[in-house]
């Protein structure tokens, strides 16, 4: 689907969404730049300097405290800007590489739900009949399942570490997908435009793949950033309990670990992986209400 350029001067104009776009492209670049740090130590094979510990630089608060407080510091204890926790690590940099995970998560699982999703509503919404029926009976008896026991019981199937992540993330959303996909194609397949390809002799794949597809696509894209944030907040949880990804520092490891430290005042590892989190779910719902408003045609006003 070519998005016209009414729609991104549209989606540019609003501060909101600009702000929203902004804060994606923030949070990308410190994941590009924790994915150089990550495969960089990988090559020396080194510890990364966001798991190295530093026994003598426990618990060390942010840099502005510090200031506020009139705590210039010893030699010994460097500033951190975001502080550090109970082994002497930069907050900071583990904020990053979590940032990293989270990317990861989030590109990986929609890269699989989202294709599944669309192959299957193409081919329900198209061929109907039986086919049909097999699609529906395929999404009613996924989503009949407790999702995130589910993606549980494939996370540690396939042992602890992203790729059981990845799969169970993956092969249990894409039910919404397909629905919208399928309800959209089968509002298509009688449309002039596709009865006159089925006419001039077009195959079945080129007709739902170059004809169709192309013109519900906004779906995926609205899909997508939807998706996103519900795959990074879901491996945040299951990291938290322990299945997840355990030797990279995750931002559901990071508050698993921070939480046993606040009564000891020590908050600010808490407080900055939670609104790290918050800003980037908040940056791509409000990324998704704007898209789904501009691109689906039937809330688009032109």
């Amino acid at each position: 689907m070519k998005i016209p350029s009414t729609i991104l001067a549209r989606l540019w104009k609003r501060w909101d969404t600009r702000l929203s776009l902004v804060i994606v492209v923030f949070y990308a670049v410190a994941a590009l730049y924790g994915e150089g740090t990550y495969q960089a130590a990988r090559w020396q094979d080194q510890t990364p300097a966001y798991n190295q510990v530093h026994e003598n630089h426990r618990y060390i608060p942010p840099a502005f405290v510090r200031c506020f407080l009139g705590d210039t510091g010893a030699v010994d204890r460097p500033f951190y800007l975001f502080g550090s926790d109970n082994l002497g690590r930069d907050v900071g940099q583990r904020l990053i590489q979590g940032t990293r995970i989270a990317f990861h998560v989030g590109i990986v699982t929609s890269l699989i739900a989202i294709p599944l999703g669309v192959l299957l509503g193409c081919l329900g919404g198209y061929f109907g009949g039986r086919c049909d029926n097999v699609v529906v009976w395929l999404c009613a008896t996924v989503a009949s399942m407790p999702g995130l026991l589910f993606i549980l019981a494939i996370a540690m199937v396939a042992g602890k570490g992203l790729m059981g992540i990845y799969l169970g993330i993956g092969l249990t959303t894409w039910v919404s997908v397909c629905r919208n996909v399928r309800a959209e194609v089968m509002k298509h397949r009688g449309r002039t435009y596709v009865l006159a390809a089925e006419v001039l002799g077009y195959s079945h794949p080129r007709i739902m793949f170059r004809h169709i597809l192309p013109n519900v696509s906004h779906i995926i894209l609205i899909a997508f950033s939807i998706r996103f944030p519900a795959s990074v907040a879901t491996e945040v949880f299951i990291s938290f309990l322990g299945i997840g990804v355990q030797s990279e520092p995750s931002w559901g490891i990071m508050i698993n670990n921070a939480r046993l430290r606040l009564w000891q005042g020590v908050w600010w590892e808490m407080t900055f992986v939670t609104l790290a989190i918050f800003f980037l779910v908040l940056a791509f719902n409000h990324l998704a209400d704007a898209l789904r408003d501009l691109l689906d045609p039937a809330l688009r006003n032109e």
